[in-house]
């Protein structure tokens, strides 16, 4: 039994052990082991040890594994590793074919695959059915017939499921503009119910405006019928009988 220690990855590892390695002494040596090199030139090899002699704490491990990654460096491999996982800079879906798989479709996405797909889809129906016959013969050969018909079937599907993948990034696309259209149509909605609001809000005040207005011509005309009458008792003589005469069309002038 090989009691070689089995590597698990999980989709949060821990990080890793060296992050305990970048404390504030260990980067202010490595800043001053930097300045030291650059001193004594690029051809005098000297130790990290010699070079900080004269400091305290001085680890065993060497200070450049503190530097920084070389992002140029990443950029020219294309691929960088992070918990024990590669990745590329470039996102690039494999293709079948690059994954070692038989193509059936065109690689190239600007040319139409529908017939492509719709052959394969033929031939899938079509195998299916030599299938369904081959498993009907008597096992009599060395080499069965649906062997290769669910080798081909393989083949097929796999080619199906390829280019349904590749088609990935148009359907997110058409799912996002889907969206955005919904949420655009919900907030013209949303505009338009507020409009109408304000529209009612508006029509209530001016209502309400004019209803204040004619409040206000009423009480003014009350205020001027009862001075009128307050100057009637005092003096009947100030008696005005002109109200009468656009009722009656007669004159109501009273001689003195």
């Amino acid at each position: 039994m090989d009691d070689a220690p089995v590597e698990v990855t999980t989709p949060f590892p821990s990080p890793p052990t060296q992050y305990s390695h970048y404390t504030t002494r260990h980067l202010s040596l490595l800043e001053l082991l930097n300045a030291r090199r650059a001193e004594a030139g690029p051809d005098d090899d000297v130790s990290q040890r010699k070079l900080l002699e004269d400091q305290d704490g001085v680890p065993d491990w060497p200070l450049e594994s503190l530097e920084k990654p070389r992002v140029d460096w990443i950029l020219e491999e294309g691929q960088y590793t992070v918990f024990g996982d590669t990745w590329f800079t470039t996102e690039h879906i494999p293709t079948l074919a690059e994954g070692g798989g038989t193509q059936l479709f065109p690689s190239d996405p600007s040319v139409d695959r529908r017939p492509a797909l719709l052959s394969i889809l033929r031939s899938l129906d079509l195998t299916y059915s030599f299938l369904l016959k081959s498993l009907l013969a008597p096992p009599i050969q060395a080499d069965p017939e649906w062997i290769q018909h669910i080798t081909w079937i393989s083949t097929l599907s796999q080619n199906i499921m390829a280019a349904a993948n590749e088609l990935r990034p148009f359907q997110a696309r058409a799912n996002l503009e889907s969206m955005m259209l919904s949420q655009l149509e919900t907030r013209r909605k949303e505009t338009r119910l507020i409009h109408e609001k304000c529209d009612a809000l508006e029509a209530k005040l001016s209502g309400l405006r004019l209803g204040s207005s004619m409040a206000s011509q009423l009480h003014s005309n009350l205020e001027k019928h009862s001075t009128s009458l307050t100057a009637v008792r005092d003096d009947p003589r100030n008696v005005s009988l002109e109200p009468l005469s656009s009722y009656t069309g007669y004159s109501t002038r009273i001689d003195s």
